[in-house]
């Protein structure tokens, strides 16, 4: 590795002068706070945090990174897939990505396109992301489902230098039981991966080792709370609740524009490895290619303390004993943080939870912390979580809320938002950093409902038999007063008020086959509460009859139709013989016809 620094360092310095004008150029491009040294080396601006986000709240920890800058140009256009392989070319090595690794990154973002198009989230921040956080999974050092070949485990996150966070997992992740630790390609810390973990391979596991599954669920993360990330007022928000340092906001966006301007697959298991880490100490004066230089610290490292290490043996001293180790002075002590004396949290007087599809919770969940004793503890903050098969949220659209308790130890997470999905869940509350008694609360979702149902229109509903209805049947329903939308109705008709029974006989609406049917279900009132009936027909069946609607919630409402006998054709009349063209004789009224000469027989003389 000392070499390849050196080489790196005598590339620089053969092209000072332009390699300084052209960093420049790029750090305005690239992102704010990029700089070049008088030397040409890129650097990004200082430390300092963003206040509003702790590291038990950040995807990371604020956990060590990488903090190598993109070569000073990207290939544009980007080589062929097989072109690179991180030697040669510095732009062209480290613009290639492994291939599952750049693949897990598209799927990400299809899938968040879908999911939360309103955050316009580009593969190539997750891309930018993971190059600082693993540089791409140790450069695509994965299985073929997308799992690291080896655990990436980022320091003890002990207060030594990092954030204090406590075992929140059990060693459950990182194998950890006294402090967590950031895990996997993308980095993230266990009490952060429990909420925000996703099966991106669809294995039916959250795995943050699996670049798939870790890719997605920093997809998520950095979609929360709205965030569109073609905003660039938002992106850096999302970058900094991923590790809450603006040099790491630097880098990452350094990494995202260079991106942007070209990348390319390469094979798994071939991607440029970074070398530098923000956890890295180089002894003054001393050249990081000089024997005796200090190497980049590696990831689970702290500088000045290897892993493994332990104190040395030397001569007996007084008050060691005599046993020729010296003795270790006790670590000077430190007054406990308010989250340290916490030993269980308390219901703050919580209710029942239950609240109708697509309404807001009534009641807020609450926790109070207490120590042993029960007394109250303010200044810590409570971890407020969705957990089940639900999709309520809280307000602002996310399932997890974090609050600080009050003097009186008390926090209240955000109001509760009901999902379209109904059936039980619960809200868990724990304390950020400590792996004490937490408070579960249930909650209910329950259907939409109306609880009242008036007819739109005043017509009569009326037809002849054999006819159909000209009047649309429509009704509109309300849930105290308001318009209740999307409440599943169903419309009968009944045989009469006193019997539900479907009626044989009378109207009916048709069925997709045309077929006379006389219920109908699955129907649903739109979001102002209408809702208009198919066409109604009627048989040869008059009379009066009922017509009624039922909604979730148990609104009713009956309605008459009435059919009206179908018109009775009048009779022939008699004919007028004085019009008769040709009457038949009537033997009764005729004269006797007179005798014909001709006709009648010769009488013959007697005899």
């Amino acid at each position: 590795m000392a070499a390849h620094i050196g080489r790196r360092l005598c590339k620089g310095a053969a092209t000072t002068a332009v390699a300084a004008a052209a960093v420049a150029a790029l750090s305005a491009s690239q992102a704010p706070g990029v700089t070049a040294d008088d030397q040409g080396r890129q650097s990004t601006g200082d430390a300092t945090s963003a206040p509003d986000t702790a590291a038990e709240d950040s995807a990371t920890g604020n956990s060590p990174y990488y903090t190598d800058l993109p070569p000073l140009n990207s290939p544009n256009p980007s080589p062929s897939a097989g072109s690179g392989s991180g030697a040669g070319d510095g732009s062209t090595g480290e613009a290639g990505i492994p291939a599952t690794v750049l693949d897990a990154y598209k799927q990400a973002e299809a899938t968040l396109r879908e999911k939360k198009p309103g955050c316009n989230l580009p593969w190539q921040l997750l891309a930018a992301i993971g190059k600082v956080e693993s540089g791409q999974a140790r450069g695509g050092r994965v299985t073929a489902d997308g799992t690291t070949v080896t655990p990436i485990l980022g320091p003890d996150l002990d207060g030594n230098g990092f954030a204090l966070i406590r075992d929140t997992d059990n060693g459950a992740y990182d194998g950890n039981r006294m402090y967590d630790q950031a895990v996997g390609p993308m980095q993230f810390i266990p009490s952060t991966w429990e909420w925000a973990g996703r099966d991106g391979n669809g294995d039916g596991r959250k795995d943050p080792n699996n670049i798939y599954d870790a890719a997605l669920a920093a997809g998520h993360y950095l979609c929360r709370f709205g965030w569109d990330l073609s905003d660039q007022g938002d992106l850096r928000k999302a970058i900094l609740s991923y590790n809450n340092s603006t040099d790491y906001l630097n880098t990452v966006l350094s990494w995202l524009e260079f991106y942007r301007r070209g990348t390319h697959e390469i094979p798994d298991g071939t991607g440029a490895l970074p070398v530098d880490r923000s956890d890295d100490t180089v002894l003054p004066g001393v050249s990081p290619s000089a024997p005796g230089a200090t190497p980049p610290a590696r990831p689970g490292t702290r500088p000045g303390k290897p892993s493994g290490s332990r104190p040395p043996t030397g001569p007996a001293t007084p008050g060691n004993g005599g046993s020729g180790t010296p003795t270790t002075p006790p670590a000077p002590s430190t007054p406990p943080t308010p989250t340290d004396t916490v030993h269980h949290l308390e219901n703050a007087g919580t209710g029942t939870l239950t609240a109708m599809a697509g309404h807001t919770f009534a009641e807020r969940v609450s926790a109070r912390a207490e120590t042993e004793a029960g007394k109250a503890v303010a200044k810590v903050r409570i971890r407020f979580t969705i957990v089940g098969d639900t999709d309520t949220v809280f307000t602002g659209g996310e399932s997890v809320a974090t609050v600080t308790t009050d003097a009186t130890g008390v926090a209240v997470a955000p109001a509760l938002v009901a999902g379209e999905r109904t059936g039980a869940f619960a809200v868990q509350a724990a304390v950020v950093g400590r792996s004490v008694k937490g408070v579960p609360y249930k909650a209910t979702v329950t259907e939409r409902a109306a609880d009242t149902l008036r007819r739109v229109g005043d017509k009569e509903l009326t037809c002849v038999a054999g006819g159909e209805f000209a009047e649309p049947v429509a009704v509109r329903a309300t849930y105290r007063g308001a318009a209740a939308g999307k409440v599943a109705a169903t419309a009968t008709l009944v045989t009469s008020a006193g019997d539900p029974a479907v009626n044989d006989k009378g109207p009916y609406f048709k069925d997709a086959d045309g077929k006379a049917v006389r219920t109908l279900t699955g129907l649903t009132t739109e979001a102002d509460g209408l809702l208009t009936l198919p066409k109604l027909y009627a048989d040869d069946t008059a009379g009066t009859f009922l017509l009624r609607i039922t909604t979730a919630g148990g609104a009713t409402l009956d309605l008459t139709l009435t059919v009206e006998p179908a018109a009775t054709p009048a009779p022939d009349p008699t004919p007028d013989p004085s019009t008769d063209p040709d009457p038949t004789p009537d033997p009764s009224t005729d004269p006797e016809p007179s005798a014909d000469p001709s006709t009648e027989p010769s009488e013959s003389p007697a005899g």
